[in-house]
């Protein structure tokens, strides 16, 4: 080798290691820290029962830089939130004492974090002291969560449910406060809900100061449960609850659905939840007037019925039904249902018209309970029950031409109120009177 080589060779050794660092140092350098922004809840605002903690989150190199948000509420570990660029956190408060809290929120990119943004709020419960106020709502809405958009359900379960709330609370007297509505995972998209996030729901401008949140399982169990501890505490209590999405079967089997020996099961934001599993949550609540609607395909079950009222096995049922309850179902369990992607769901939607318009007043079940109209005056009373209601909507898709392709449906209900047994359970529910 020539020697004048070797020299140069120690150079070049030398150096690579000064060139690397470098450049690691120039990478290091032109990455930009990315910021956060916590837009709800506001500084110092009042909150109570569920609150949706959400913001955005920007890189200066590119938002699919984003890695994740992170949240912390008062001292608590840090938690990763949903979405990036613009992002949520399901934050519980049914168990919270009335106090301040911190939240916090930070954005990593992979290499830095942002400036850490910290809120104050101020956690206070609704307090109940009318008598008239002990009725509670929750609507559980999860339609939008398939990642095809031809099985999304859209916006139209969150808009009924949201126009049956306003009418308990202007007809009933239902508490605004008592009064619970969980979609989606907590945002409203545009084009119907087949598009990007808008905002979250308690961002939205109401006339109303609803409860609102994620259609999450943990939401569901959580509020359920906190209705029932509340509602407890009162022997007049109502209770109404509404639940709509895709429900678990077989579209390809025309016959049963694939749900002889299976159990009717919903499908919620991130999981799915089963006729026994509500039967479990439910079977703490005292109260003694109860209205469960289930509108989804194959949702039968939670009514403990097959199809043509015929019971489903002692094996498969959900222990939903109880006295003083009376729970409804969409559809049979073998059978599909059918929603408008902008109105929501066509059995809710029948039984919802039946109810506020009147025309359900003086229905009867008829033959195998589809419905039938009364013809003389003296079964009419001027006011609709939630079973009126139900009978008006099971005749109306049998015998109205506009809704021929859907009489399949085979809604059901299993009427225990106000006490299990053909004889004892003649008395008609009114939503709204005690």
């Amino acid at each position: 080798m020539d020697k004048r080589i070797l020299p140069v060779l120690v150079m070049l050794l030398l150096l690579i290691p000064l060139f690397s660092g470098c450049l690691e140092d120039d990478d290091k350098e032109s990455n930009k820290r990315p910021s956060v922004i916590i837009s709800y809840p506001t500084n110092n605002q009042k909150v109570s029962s569920l609150v949706i903690v959400s913001g955005t989150a920007t890189d200066p190199n590119g938002e699919e830089d984003l890695v994740h948000i992170e949240i912390k509420i008062q001292n608590e570990k840090w938690m990763i939130a949903d979405g990036t660029s613009k992002w949520s956190y399901d934050w519980n408060i049914f168990e919270l004492e009335d106090n301040s809290y911190t939240i916090s929120a930070r954005s990593w990119d992979g290499k830095e974090y942002s400036e850490i943004q910290t809120i104050t709020i101020q956690v206070e419960k609704p307090i109940i002291v009318e008598s008239d106020s002990h009725k509670w709502a929750i609507f559980i809405i999860a339609s939008n969560f398939p990642e095809d958009n031809e099985s999304k359900l859209g916006n139209g379960g969150l808009f009924l449910a949201e126009e049956i709330a306003t009418y308990f609370i202007n007809t009933y007297n239902y508490a605004t406060s008592n009064i619970i509505i969980l979609f989606d995972d907590g945002w409203i998209r545009d084009d119907n809900g087949y598009g990007e996030k808008l905002s979250t729901l308690q961002e939205r401008i109401h006339d109303y100061d609803i409860i609102y949140g994620s259609a999450t399982k943990n939401n569901v169990v959580n509020s359920l449960n906190y209705i029932i501890e509340e509602s407890n505490e009162y022997r007049d209590s109502e209770i109404f609850i509404w639940m709509f999405n895709h429900g678990y079967g077989d579209t390809n089997n025309s016959l049963t659905g694939g749900k002889l020996f299976e159990r009717s099961q919903l499908f919620l934001w991130d999981n799915l939840i089963s006729d026994r599993e509500l039967g479990e949550i439910l079977g703490a609540l005292k109260s003694t007037k109860v209205c469960i609607i289930i509108d989804a395909c194959f949702c039968g079950g939670f009514a403990d019925k097959t199809i043509l009222d015929f019971p489903t096995s002692l094996m498969l049922r959900s222990g939903i039904p109880q006295s003083g309850r009376i729970v409804i179902s969409g559809s049979s369990k073998f059978r599909k249902g059918y929603a408008n992607t902008a109105y929501g769901p066509l059995f809710t939607l029948l039984w919802f018209e039946g109810l506020k318009t009147g025309n359900a007043d003086g229905f009867k079940p008829g033959l195998f309970k589809m419905g039938r109209p009364s013809i003389l005056k003296i079964f009419k009373n001027g006011k609709t029950s939630v079973e009126e209601a139900f009978y008006y909507a099971r005749y109306t898709l049998k015998n109205d031409k506009n809704f021929k392709e859907y009489n399949s449906m085979q809604p059901q209900i299993t009427d225990r109120y106000p006490l299990r047994g053909r004889l004892l359970s003649h008395q008609e529910m009114y939503i709204g009177e005690n």
